[in-house]
C-alpha cells in the first residue's frame, strides 16, 4: 500500500506546475494534501471512479485547507478535531477497516510567535484526539506538522533555536505526541540522516543548496511498525515550497495488525 502526503501551498497553483502528472505517476492508494487554499467549487479534479475525494475547506478564502484522495472507500469521515467544526480546515480523518488516516495541517506559530499559545492548545487537543483513535485501531498521521523535531531535521539548527517551527515548546509537543505511541516513519528507516528536508524558503538558491527543514511527516502507531516497508522524501519534485513524502506498507501485515486491535 502506498500513501503520499504533500503540502501543495495552493492547489490551483500546484496543478499548473505538474500536480496532476505527479498524482497519476504515483498511483497512490491514498494521496493527502494540505494548504489547498481554495473553497468548494473553485477546482475540479477528475480522477474518474478510481478515487473518492474528501475536502475540508477553511472558512477564510485562500487559506489553509486539507483534502484526501483515496482508492479505498472509508467506513466513516470526520472533519476537524472531535467534530468541533474547526474553521481553518486543518484536519480530515478517514476510518478504514484496519486503520485511521489523519491528514493534518498544524497551525504555524508565526514568525513573531504570536500564535504560539494557540499552537500549544491545538497540540494538546490533537494529541488527545489521536490517542482516542489509537485506542480503537491503529493510526496513520500525515501532513505538515510545522515543526522540525530534531537538530537533524533542519540545516541551520543553531541559528534557528527559538524560531517558529524550532521552539522548545513546539519540539516538546512533538516529543509528547511520539511518546503517546507514535513512530516517525522516516526516522525509523533513517535514524541519523541529516540532509533530508521537505520544506525550503523561496529565498534565492536556498532549495538548490538544500538549506531546508523536515516538517512534513508520516507518523504511525507503534504496532504498525512491522508493516512498514519504506518511507521516503521526493525532494526533486517541484510545484510547491514543500515536496511530497511517501509511505509504503505491507498490506497483508497491516490487515493482520489491524484485525488484532
Amino acid at each position: 500500500m502506498k500513501l503520499v502526503s504533500w503540502n501543495v501551498n495552493g492547489l490551483r497553483a500546484c496543478v499548473n506546475k505538474g500536480f496532476n502528472e505527479y498524482f497519476k505517476e504515483m498511483n497512490a492508494d491514498i494521496f493527502s494534501v494540505q494548504e489547498t487554499k481554495l473553497q468548494e467549487g473553485q477546482i475540479c479534479l477528475d480522477y474518474g471512479e478510481a478515487y473518492s475525494q474528501y475536502w475540508n475547506y477553511a472558512e477564510k478564502k485562500g487559506y489553509s485547507g486539507t483534502a484526501v484522495f483515496t482508492k479505498m472507500k472509508p467506513l466513516s469521515e470526520y472533519y476537524g478535531i472531535e467534530e468541533d467544526g474547526e474553521a481553518e480546515g486543518r484536519l480530515v480523518t478517514l476510518e478504514f477497516e484496519h486503520f485511521y488516516l489523519v491528514n493534518v495541517y498544524t497551525p504555524n506559530a508565526r514568525r513573531d510567535l504570536s500564535r504560539l499559545d494557540l499552537r500549544m492548545e491545538w497540540e494538546e487537543r490533537f494529541r488527545r484526539y489521536v490517542q482516542g483513535l489509537d485506542a480503537r485501531k491503529p493510526v496513520i498521521v500525515c501532513g505538515d506538522l510545522n515543526v522540525a523535531h530534531q537538530e537533524l531535521d533542519l540545516k541551520n539548527w543553531k541559528s534557528n533555536i527559538g524560531n517558529s517551527g524550532f521552539t522548545h515548546e513546539e519540539r516538546g509537543k512533538m516529543t509528547e505526541l511520539l511518546g503517546a505511541g507514535l513512530v516517525d516513519s522516516f526516522r525509523h528507516f533513517h535514524p541519523e540522516r541529516n540532509d533530508a528536508f521537505t520544506w525550503w524558503s523561496f529565498m534565492p538558491k536556498v532549495r538548490e543548496r538544500n538549506i531546508g527543514w523536515r516538517i512534513d511527516y508520516f507518523l504511525v502507531s507503534e504496532r504498525l511498525v512491522p508493516a512498514l516497508t519504506d518511507a521516503r522524501i521526493d525532494a526533486d519534485v517541484l510545484g510547491s515550497d514543500h515536496c511530497p513524502i511517501i509511505l509504503e506498507l505491507d498490506e497483508s501485515k497491516l490487515a493482520r495488525i489491524g484485525s488484532a486491535s
